[in-house]
């Protein structure tokens, strides 16, 4: 396994990067790296915001519930749900305690821990397609419920993102988001122009 150096690991995102709109962090995110204590990084390139009650596609639309209840909890926790009965997603929360908000990953561009990605995904046919969605990446990842509530502050859960001086793109594509029924007008997805690991450009 290749151990990145200090200057690679990077600097862990604080609590206040994620006490935001997802509308700002999520844009913000891009080019940060989700680092598992295991050794496995990945680039973030394409991410999507939900926006709690004035948002129709989110899950906290309607208040909180037990499947909810990490959206609606402190900043920089990460929201894990189960959807389509066969697939895990991952969200950062943002905004305050209560709010409802996150940023869904979509995508990463896999950086180190490729064999335990490649164990975890053994159906991808290529190292573009480890983490290129957002379920493919909670699967190279191991993310499932049990990653739930993770701290990406504390490190608490075996998760985090930091900053290894990489900065978002200036000018980040931005578009519609994928996969829902509801507020699909809503221009809340953004990703890193011209990146193969893109789920969809």
């Amino acid at each position: 396994m290749n151990t990145p150096s200090p200057a690679r690991r990077g600097r862990t995102l604080p609590a206040a990067f994620y006490r935001r709109d997802p509308r700002i962090v999520g844009p913000e995110l891009l080019n940060k790296v989700l680092v598992r204590e295991d050794g496995r990084r990945g680039r973030i390139v394409e991410v999507e915001a939900y926006c709690g009650a004035e948002d129709a596609a989110a899950h906290s639309y309607r208040g909180p519930t037990p499947r909810t209840a990490t959206m609606f909890g402190p900043p920089g926790r990460l929201y894990v749900y189960f959807t389509y009965g066969m697939h895990w997603c991952c969200n950062p929360v943002c905004g305050d305690v209560g709010e409802g908000v996150a940023v869904l990953l979509r995508a990463l561009e896999p950086l180190d821990g490729l064999p335990l990605m490649r164990a975890a995904r053994p159906a991808a046919k290529s190292d573009r397609d480890l983490c290129r969605g957002p379920a493919r990446l909670c699967q190279a990842f191991d993310i499932t419920g049990a990653e739930d509530g993770a701290d990406l502050v504390s490190g608490r859960g075996g998760l985090r993102i930091v900053d290894d001086g990489t900065l978002p793109p200036e000018s980040p594509v931005t578009g519609r988001r994928i996969g829902i029924r509801h507020a699909v007008a809503a221009p809340w997805r953004w990703y890193v122009p011209c990146n193969s690991f893109v789920s969809k450009a």
